[in-house]
C-alpha cells in the first residue's frame, strides 16, 4: 500500500538510523533553545552585557547535540540494528524529540547540582 513512499520506508541501517536520530535531536534543540534566545532578548535587550547572552543560548543549542546528541543517538541505533529491528521514521523523531526533552528536563530540575 505505501510501498516506495519515502516518509513509510522503515530505516534498517546503522547509519540511517543514526542521522535521523540525530537530525531531530539537533533541530528539535536548535528550536528550543531559538525560543530561550528569543525570550532572553525581549528580557534583557535594555542590558549593556546581557543583550549578548541570546548567543550563547544558542550556541550551547547547537553544541550539546553536536556531543551529547550524537553519542546517544548512536547507542539508540546500535539496538535497534544489534537486535534486527527496523526504525520507522517516526521513532526516529520520537527519539530525537525525547532527547531534547530529557535535556530540558535535566535542566529545570537542576538534578546535576545534587550530585
Amino acid at each position: 500500500m505505501n510501498a516506495g513512499n519515502i516518509f513509510y520506508m522503515p530505516l534498517t541501517s546503522f547509519a540511517e538510523m543514526w542521522y535521523q536520530i540525530f537530525l531531530w535531536a539537533l533541530f528539535s534543540s536548535v528550536f528550543v533553545h531559538m525560543i530561550a534566545g528569543t525570550i532572553c532578548f525581549a528580557t534583557l535587550r535594555q542590558h549593556k552585557y546581557g543583550k549578548f547572552f541570546p548567543l550563547l543560548i544558542i550556541i550551547m543549542g547547537i553544541l550539546l547535540p553536536l556531543t551529547s546528541g550524537v553519542l546517544s543517538s548512536a547507542a539508540v541505533a546500535f539496538v535497534y540494528r544489534a537486535s534486527s529491528h527496523q526504525m520507522p521514521p517516526l521513532y526516529a523523531l520520537v527519539w530525537g524529540i525525547g532527547q531534547t526533552f530529557v535535556a530540558a528536563c535535566v535542566g529545570f530540575t537542576r538534578i546535576l547540582a545534587t550530585l
